[in-house]
């Protein structure tokens, strides 16, 4: 799983921490959405998934680097289960 931080400004020491800070919470979240959203009987390759993330307003894309069946597949939901609304995020 990458994450692309997407940062106004200087990356300063306080910005640093935020985006570590954020990506902790992030991680778990994510994992576990997204292997209800996967057959258990299917290994997934977390390395396929990449996500923008504007650090400003905290807000997780998916990004279209990646692939784009695991896209369809997880779109539905991921916004509401990841940022709390019913938008469509693919950056």
């Amino acid at each position: 799983m990458t994450f692309n931080w997407i940062i106004s400004g200087d990356d300063n020491p306080s910005l640093k921490k935020a985006r570590i800070d954020l990506e902790y919470r992030l991680r778990p979240r994510i994992t576990k959405f997204l292997l209800s959203q996967f057959d258990g009987d299917h290994p997934i390759n977390f390395s396929n998934f990449y996500f923008d993330v504007d650090i400003k307003n905290q807000w997780i894309w998916i990004s279209e680097k990646t692939p784009y069946d695991i896209i369809e597949k997880i779109k539905v939901d991921f916004d509401r289960e990841i940022n709390g609304s019913h938008l469509f995020s693919v950056a």
